[in-house]
């Protein structure tokens, strides 16, 4: 289905920086300046909505908003920073390291830009929002709609300003600066919650179940978000980050929101990860980005443009987001095709490279299929292929590793394509596609339910969810093995009668493995609050493996969540709280 995107192209766009570092800023008209008040008619309107679905996705390498490969996913158990070496972006390094321990850190740029991308796209929210509200009912027929995507929008950016910051302020419509410097971040952590959960609520009422011009919020969306909320609630914090307590009622509503999403797993796993299959079946709620819209690079993302395998002659740099040999043993399965729970990482497959630049498997292990789809293993093919139309070899090879003396030689997947797909683009050195970035999809849903059944004593039906997503692995292997992958795959399904305490396992260990590096995991192990012993345990074993871990240990307490930026408190003259540790 073709994309929803339009260019926006208009003088109220300088408006939208919702903080600055002077009040004199704060002040300035610019030559060309529209105001709500001369912008409130429905075609403007409709125009600010388009620019709000924008500002989600206005995304850069350094202040990333759409993919967590930094935030999720070297920040967990799944991948290490990568590149040239510890003083390349170094800042990704310190957060590798959790050795970010005072709030004004000179050398922590990205987090505070994340802060303020994300701002910025509330101020384009909360600016559509101002216009659309003056608008009489009469004279704008979807006036209701639009209210109900632009609340949708601002509460998603809220959704992940507070999943990185805990202590966030929020931002509606209507209010003057002077207003905004008012609020500050002390709802406790429920009432935050509740706040958000506000907004997607208005949107579920709203919306339709989907809508003509996909990319669009929908009701679908809503309830998708709503689940995730509601789940993300139920594992109640205290100040220090601690789950102290586990709300059965809030699990039941994940239940019944994740009833009302209507969705399919794709055939094949590999389907979500490939150009040509964007809002699909799985797809809930995604980024947007197009191609060939007659600009030099089209709308594309790169916010993965570092992460390009390195040294091949078909990608450019950086060979960063490499994925971890904890990660790699994670695909292990036993002999009835299941994880290896707590003694998968006791050794490293893929352990030794050969003369050739291959890994080659020892005999009698076997894998999860989706290994395949998402770590770059030498000797092994390379996004299903094992030739880039007779012009290059794209089987994975050790010498594609930018920095394998400090950071190994595993690759990243699912966040590639082919060089040769027509969404793919290079600008100098750095590689942007127009694949959506995927923010829930269908599998993310099934997984909700699944946790809460099980988090709610239902464990059988919760395991059968879980099988449900397992069997959709199992059937995804022909591309691999149609590009010459060895076939060691063996998955198999949990049986019922399982325990509370195994389902939880299966969860958490599926989990991990259906959305490996694409930057969930670290947020997952601070909701259900253990990534104290999970991250430290890692590093205990990662220490032998890699010297330049030595020195890196998490802190319960502090590195759950990064430091609210201190130009924000000093800019409203100490308002804001700072997280604890800080």
């Amino acid at each position: 289905m073709k994309k929803y995107i339009k260019t926006i192209c208009t003088g109220i766009m300088a408006t939208m920086v919702l903080f600055a570092c002077s009040d004199d800023f704060l002040e300035y008209e610019p030559e060309g300046f529209l105001s709500a008040e001369d912008a409130a008619t429905a075609e403007n309107a409709e125009a600010l909505v388009v620019a709000a679905y924008a500002g989600i996705a206005n995304d850069d390498m350094v202040g990333p908003l759409t993919s967590m490969w930094v935030y999720g996913s070297v920040r967990s158990d799944d991948a290490y920073k990568g590149g040239g070496g510890r003083g390349d972006v170094d800042v990704v390094d310190r957060y590798e390291q959790y050795n970010l321990t005072i709030a004004d850190d000179p050398l922590d740029w990205m987090a505070p830009r994340t802060w303020t991308n994300y701002y910025a796209a509330i101020s384009r929210a909360n600016l559509a929002l101002n216009v659309v509200n003056q608008i009489p009912d009469a004279d704008f027929e979807n006036k209701t709609l639009r209210q109900a995507e632009l609340r949708f929008l601002r509460a998603h950016s809220h959704f992940v300003l507070k999943t990185l910051f805990k202590k966030v302020p929020y931002i509606t419509e209507g209010l003057t600066q002077e207003e905004i410097l008012q609020i500050d971040n002390r709802l406790d952590n429920d009432a935050l919650w509740n706040t958000i959960a506000d907004d997607f609520l208005f949107a579920y009422n709203n919306l339709p179940q989907s809508q003509e011009q996909v990319g669009r919020a929908d009701k679908n969306a809503a309830a998708a978000y709503l689940a995730k909320l509601r789940l993300y609630q139920a594992y109640e914090q205290n100040d220090t980050h601690q789950v102290t307590n586990i709300n059965m009622s809030r699990l039941q509503e994940v239940v019944d929101y994740a009833d009302d999403v209507t969705g399919a797993l794709e055939a094949d796993y590999g389907n979500n990860y490939l150009d040509g299959f964007d809002n699909g079946s799985e797809s809930i709620w995604a980024a947007q980005f197009s191609i060939n819209d007659g600009t030099t690079v089209g709308r594309v993302s790169f916010v993965t443009g570092l992460n390009s395998p390195h040294g091949t002659g078909l990608y450019g740099c950086c060979g960063f987001h490499l994925a971890s040999h904890n990660m790699v043993n994670a695909f292990k399965t036993d002999a009835d095709g299941l994880p290896m729970f707590d003694t998968f990482n006791d050794t490293n497959i893929f352990a030794v490279v050969d003369a050739d630049g291959e890994t080659p498997l020892e005999a009698g292990i076997t894998l999860d299929p989706r290994i395949d789809h998402t770590v770059g293993i030498p000797g092994r093919p390379f996004k299903y292929r094992n030739t880039l139309n007779e012009a290059g070899d794209m089987i994975y090879n050790f010498s594609w590793a930018r920095d394998p003396g400090v950071y190994g030689y595993f690759g990243n997947m699912k966040e590639q394509q082919a060089p040769d797909c027509s969404c793919y683009v290079k600008e100098g050195p750095f590689v942007g596609t127009s694949k959506n970035i995927e923010f829930i999809r269908y599998a993310d849903v099934l997984l909700f339910k699944a946790e809460a059944l099980i988090q709610m004593n239902q464990v059988d039906d919760g395991i059968s969810i879980i099988n449900e997503v397992r069997r959709r692995a199992a059937a995804s292997t022909q591309r691999q093995m149609d590009a010459g992958a060895s076939d060691v795959y063996n998955i198999g399904e949990y049986p019922m009668g399982m325990s509370k305490e195994d389902g939880i396992k299966a969860l958490m260990f599926e989990r991990r493995l259906e959305f490996g590096m694409e930057g969930p995991r670290f947020f997952d192990l601070v909701r259900w609050g253990i990534a104290e012993p999970v991250l430290n345990a890692y590093l205990d074993v990662e220490k032998t493996r890699k010297d330049f871990l030595s020195n890196a240990k998490f802190t319960a307490g502090r590195d759950e969540y990064y430091p609210i930026p201190q130009r924000e408190i000093d800019f409203t003259g100490g308002l804001y709280d700072q997280n604890p540790g800080y």
